[in-house]
């Protein structure tokens, strides 16, 4: 009896080291997300604000761990906790290192740091392209500072008063992604709309919705994927055993895969094609609504948190942008607010008492209570975030000002913020393809963009017997060369001229979206073919050009017809016809 009972207090103190140290190792995780949320937002917007973004990621940690230092995890996590609201304000970090560690708080005192900067670094990309540089830096002092800790010590401190009442919120639906998701909605609409993204008429009434796509799917998809990966530490660091952990791997999975795939479905019946950025919005929603519940939720649970996300980040995106205006350039308020109150709510509706967490959900039980409690603590949450956050901004606007000039926005933050040419090093910097207008420059302006090439004049035709030289321009997207060529060749051209252009043009066909909003004419890399014609006939060359070039979609190409003087052949001297000729 004395070996076994020595036998289990081993295993117990193994286990618990062992799960200590996942605590750090998932705390890790969770700081890793840091460069997750910097790709997604750098990815979503425009080259000439990458810059800014970057910086915005990093500084959200580093401040967020100065001032989580001097106040915010005392007010968090305290032992003297006052009437469960906040902890009683001490230095013991700097004062007494060694009781701090003693009394086992550094590891808190870690984990609680990235899921801070976590619910920080959420705004960022709502308020991305046109936020002044040291207001995002004050914002993100306040939220680390007292924000976010009073009301994650509501959850997260047993003496807080949500946690006495049995709330549940294991990993932060409510705590952080909600609280990040309303700070992202009232800082876009504080802010304002980027420039050139609504049109207006006469009035000021916005008559039409322009999409301003990311300029890196492929950063926005690497982040996806980093966040993605962190989250199993991000849900999975707190886990107590074994079959917790594995139950919370398997929850983090299933949702955000499921709401993928009814994101990738619904935008694909919605829109024509299925959306990549919205699909990633989609994994990213999943993750968010199961984060509260990922270890009181079964497998088919967390696949309903999942249908239901993937639908409801592409609705919130789209009501946002199309219905009330209010622009948020990396859909954060349709993945962390709505999919952060979906996922806490679903704790209530869809715990299950046989999964690690024990708790009983309405669908399982017919209780109510649990699901009571829950819509409690989130209309709490939300609203502590908002009034703090609010008065946080006014005083901002009012003070050093949230929003930078429009010279500043339409040069890009990168240079104006940070005296930094390009964050793209030896590329081609990206080029400007909305019409901010003139005078204050505050929306498109014009119903038709510049054509696609600029009028030619016509040459005089030859009246001398001469064989006639004819010059066919063709201009086509990149993807369709090769088949051009081929074309060309089968009907006898031998030589042809072949550049790279931009083209912009305004053309009928099948219209594309970015994340539920048509793309209009943009500055696109185009193809550009130059053949002089002089025995192969002139329709030949247009009809097959037109046979491989057409697909429907906007930007197919043009061809334009001139006709030629001469033509003279360097090598040889020889003019007209015979220089023509590609034989000796």
């Amino acid at each position: 009896m004395v070996i076994e009972e020595i036998t289990q207090l081993v295993e117990e103190s193994v286990t618990s080291e062992v799960f200590g140290v996942w605590f750090l190792i998932g705390a890790a995780l969770v700081f890793f997300m840091q460069a997750g949320f910097a790709m997604v937002e750098t990815g979503f917007t425009r080259a000439k604000n990458a810059g800014n973004i970057i910086m915005k990621n990093l500084m959200d940690f580093c401040i967020g761990t100065v001032v989580f230092v001097l106040l915010g995890f005392s007010l968090m996590m305290a032992d003297d906790y006052v009437l469960g609201i906040f902890g009683v304000p001490n230095l013991e970090i700097l004062t007494d290192f060694g009781a701090f560690l003693k009394g086992g708080n550094a590891p808190s005192f870690v984990f609680n740091l990235v899921f801070c900067a976590t619910a920080a670094t959420i705004v960022s990309g709502s308020m991305a392209e046109r936020t002044k540089f040291v207001s995002y830096c004050i914002y993100s002092g306040v939220i680390s500072l007292f924000v976010y800790p009073i009301e994650a010590g509501w959850v997260w401190n047993s003496q807080g008063w949500l946690a006495q009442l049995g709330f549940h919120d294991f990993a932060g639906s409510a705590a952080i992604h909600s609280v990040g998701g309303i700070t992202a909605l009232l800082g876009a609409i504080m802010v304002g709309s980027r420039l050139g993204k609504y049109v207006k008429d006469k009035v000021g009434k916005i008559k039409k919705v322009n999409a301003i796509p990311g300029h890196s799917i492929t950063l926005g998809a690497l982040g996806c994927f980093i966040l993605w990966f962190g989250w199993y530490g991000f849900n999975g660091a707190a886990a107590w055993d074994g079959n917790s952990l594995a139950s919370i791997f398997v929850t983090t999975t299933i949702a955000p895969a499921v709401a993928t795939c009814t994101t990738m479905v619904f935008t694909w019946i919605k829109n024509g094609k299925p959306d990549v950025s919205m699909c990633l919005n989609g994994s990213l929603a999943g993750l968010v609504g199961v984060t509260a519940g990922c270890d009181a939720v079964d497998a088919l649970g967390s696949a309903i948190i999942g249908i239901v996300s993937g639908v409801l980040v592409v609705v919130v995106v789209e009501v946002l942008d199309l219905k009330l205006h209010i622009d948020d350039p990396v859909g954060a308020v349709g993945v962390h607010l709505a999919n952060g109150v979906w996922g806490t709510l679903a704790v209530g509706l869809l715990a299950n008492p046989n999964a690690p967490a024990g708790l009983e959900g309405l669908f399982y039980t017919g209780s109510f209570k649990l699901l009571g409690i829950q819509m409690l603590g989130i209309v709490a949450i939300l609203a502590w975030t908002a009034v703090t956050m609010t008065i946080t901004f006014l005083i901002i606007k009012k003070t050093v000002g949230l929003r930078v000039s429009n010279e500043e926005e339409i040069k890009g933050l990168d240079s104006a913020e940070h005296g930094l040419p390009s964050a793209y090093a030896d590329f081609v910097p990206a080029v400007e393809s909305l019409d901010y207008g003139y005078g204050n420059a505050v929306a498109v302006v014009g119903e038709v963009p510049m054509a696609e090439a600029v009028p030619v004049k016509k040459m005089p035709t030859f009246e001398d017997g001469t064989p006639k030289f004819t010059k066919v321009e063709i201009i086509c997207k990149e993807s369709r060369f090769e088949t051009l060529k081929t074309a060309m060749m089968d009907i006898g051209i031998t030589g042809m001229t072949v550049s790279h252009v931009l083209g912009c043009g305004v053309q009928k066909g099948k219209p594309e979206y970015y994340r539920g909003v048509q793309v209009e004419a943009n500055l696109l890399p185009k193809i550009q073919v130059d053949i002089v014609v002089s025995k192969v006939p002139v329709h030949s060359v247009i009809d097959t050009a037109k046979k491989v070039l057409y697909t429907g979609h906007i930007g197919d190409g043009k061809i334009f017809v001139y006709d030629v003087e001469n033509v003279v052949k360097v090598r040889t001297g020889e003019e007209g016809y015979d220089a023509l000729q590609d034989v000796e």
